[in-house]
């Protein structure tokens, strides 16, 4: 597993999603007056560890949605959302 970057600036269910997400639990709940929002990073050993958390019912799941990506990476495509990979 590479590292995988959580950055809630670019999730498509930002607010909404935010009750039910690990990174509320982990970091801190959704604040739609904060100047900044939550981002984490987690290598593969905290992976691991967030997801036997996940998979015990002890935290909720990552919620993050982003928007799909073409095959090159180059934009936005109009199709669905992708969900985060992992938990």
């Amino acid at each position: 597993m590479d590292s995988l970057i959580v950055d809630c600036s670019t999730c498509q269910v930002r607010g909404v999603g935010c009750s039910d997400c690990v990174i509320s639990v982990l970091l801190e709940p959704f604040d739609p007056q904060a100047v900044s929002e939550p981002q984490a990073v987690f290598d593969t050993d905290e992976q691991a560890a967030v997801a036997a958390l996940v998979e015990s019912g002890l935290v909720p799941p990552l919620r993050l949605v982003t928007p799909d990506r073409g095959s090159d990476g180059a934009g936005e495509s109009p199709g669905p959302h992708r969900r985060a990979a992992g938990w």
